[in-house]
């Protein structure tokens, strides 16, 4: 039998936790806007192989308790949306398709951002690109899957899925809480970042509410930080419509 509450609790912890080192981080790399340089006197100069490895060690963790505790607490895979009508062909290209549009919409979301003087911090991106080829690889075959499976896994899925047909929550209310997390978890990206941010998220947990599918909002996930990846610090496309970070 499924147990709902230890399960949410779990995943609220979780959450906090995740925020609390995202925090950390933020602090590490500078100031929300990025106009504080770390201080000196820490003695650590980050790398793109470093942010790299602590993204994908904390993001693979996040994967593995979630999925740890789902199984622990007899969580049925459909109230994550995982199941037959939720997987395979047809919610990969729903996927696909759903990530093309909200790349298009994030990309003019932060035109008009910029357009209307409120820029937000590039600088966690421009730090995390790699300077080789194989770092290219590691970070479109690994690190940004792993991101987008463990933050659907989490914000979407165990914050949203589950509380909802568990406890029969509505799932737009939990969208909206869910949302404000995720976009606080992106905090390194500056004040502007957030919103966006926490927009996006919203978007992708009405994607997921609509679709049933966590496999429909991972692909969107995955294609819409791999495209801004690859345009904006891959190929150094420097176009009116500014990436996100």
């Amino acid at each position: 039998m499924p147990q709902w509450a230890p399960f949410t609790a779990v995943s609220g912890v979780l959450t906090v936790l995740l925020l609390l080192l995202a925090r950390q981080s933020q602090q590490l790399l500078g100031d929300a806007g990025g106009n504080e340089p770390v201080d000196p006197g820490v003695g650590v100069e980050l790398t793109p192989r470093m942010l790299l490895a602590n993204v994908a060690v904390t993001q693979g963790g996040v994967i593995v308790l979630v999925l740890a505790a789902a199984w622990y607490f007899a969580i049925p895979a459909d109230a994550l949306g995982v199941g037959p009508a939720s997987t395979g062909v047809p919610a990969l290209g729903l996927g696909v398709a759903f990530g093309v549009v909200l790349w298009i919409g994030n990309e003019l979301s932060t035109w008009l951002a910029d357009a209307a003087g409120a820029a937000y911090d590039e600088s966690l991106r421009e730090l995390l690109a790699p300077a080789s080829a194989g770092g290219w690889l590691i970070l479109f075959g690994a690190v940004l899957p792993t991101i987008a499976v463990a933050e659907e896994v989490l914000f979407r899925a165990a914050l949203i899925g589950v509380p909802a047909a568990g406890f029969g929550v509505s799932p737009w209310l939990l969208a909206a809480v869910s949302s404000v997390a995720f976009a606080l978890g992106h905090g390194a990206q500056g004040r502007v970042g957030i919103v966006v941010t926490g927009l996006l998220g919203f978007v992708l947990a009405a994607g997921y509410i609509r679709s049933g599918s966590l496999l429909v909002v991972i692909v969107a996930h995955y294609l819409v930080n791999a495209t801004e990846f690859f345009a904006h610090e891959y190929l150094g496309v420097g176009s009116a419509l500014a990436g996100r970070g």
